[in-house]
């Protein structure tokens, strides 16, 4: 599922290949990417854009026009997007659009799943709406410890499902989220509102190193991701605890635990992120609550 590291790496190779460049012909063959618009019109409104910026705003892809209309391209799941000289592209039964641009080349769009969206906006509508959706930049310069904080104060959800919230920050997803929190030292399971002040900046640390080796090796390929000119991207080669359940952590070598946390398979290393005091009473009174199996037949 493309995270903010699979979405900026898209960009740094897509806007190359698009800025400066007009789209000559558009063709849209699924009406899901476009709904509830009709994608005959949508590939119309397209056609004879001048693209001048290929920007991305947290899982968003942002293609700004001279016209000042933008096409906010969202991957979801399965989107990917292939930029191939002209006549190049090999059938595929995933294509769900298709542009040519003025310098022959095309630029196609592949989703398994049909989850991923194109949306075009009018002038002066892109920022209310990702205003909506969407929180603080993680990599911004302007991310601080103290804005963390303050995106989390008040959370009554755990520290993992509060970073999976987009308008906790923009960009973060499953496999990033772990990687974060093992690089911060710190339980998934842990309360936001409750985190430590002294903990904040390890996780705004964690967070930023966790995105930025994504970013070098130009994100995980777990099944469908790929970048614009085809190639696999190599974080999964580097996870640290993602999809490593039985595996030995890499800082101290205890096997890596597999849990559920917003409903999200979560990993985590027990002994370099353990539980609080306040997590450890938690489940203590969750067990003490849960009737054995014993008292459950004998009541029976």
């Amino acid at each position: 599922m493309p995270e903010l590291p699979e979405v900026e790496s898209v960009r740094v190779q897509l806007e190359p290949a698009l800025a400066g460049r007009r789209f000559e012909r558009v063709r849209i063959d699924d009406s899901r990417l476009v709904r509830p618009y009709d994608p005959s019109e949508v590939a119309a409104e397209l056609e004879g854009e001048h693209v001048t910026a290929v920007e991305r705003r947290g899982k968003y892809l942002v293609v700004r026009f001279v016209s000042g209309r933008v096409l906010l391209i969202h991957l979801r799941m399965t989107g990917s997007l292939l930029h191939a000289p002209s006549g190049s592209l090999q059938d595929d039964p995933h294509r769900r659009a298709v542009v040519n641009l003025d310098d022959g080349s095309d630029v196609a769009y592949r989703d398994v799943r049909r989850f991923g969206t194109w949306l075009l906006l009018e002038p002066g509508e892109e920022e209310s709406y990702l205003a909506e959706r969407v929180g603080d930049e993680p990599l911004d310069a302007l991310f601080t410890a103290a804005r963390l904080g303050e995106r989390l104060a008040g959370r009554r959800t755990s520290l993992k499902a509060a970073l999976l919230d987009q308008r906790t920050l923009a960009g973060m997803g499953n496999i990033y989220v772990d990687e974060a929190l093992w690089r911060a030292r710190i339980h998934p399971l842990t309360p936001a509102r409750e985190l430590e002040r002294e903990l904040i900046p390890a996780l705004r640390r964690g967070i930023k190193q966790a995105l930025e080796a994504g970013i070098a090796r130009q994100g995980a390929t777990l099944r469908d991701y790929r970048q614009p000119d085809g190639t696999r991207g190599r974080m999964q080669d580097e996870f640290r605890v993602y999809g490593r359940a039985g595996e030995p952590c890499h800082r101290c070598g205890t096997p890596i635990e597999k849990i559920r946390v917003a409903g999200r398979g979560t990993w985590f290393c027990p002994s370099c992120q353990p539980l609080g005091p306040v997590e450890e009473a938690q489940a203590a009174s969750r067990s003490s609550r849960r009737p054995s199996r014993s008292s459950s037949r004998s009541s029976l």
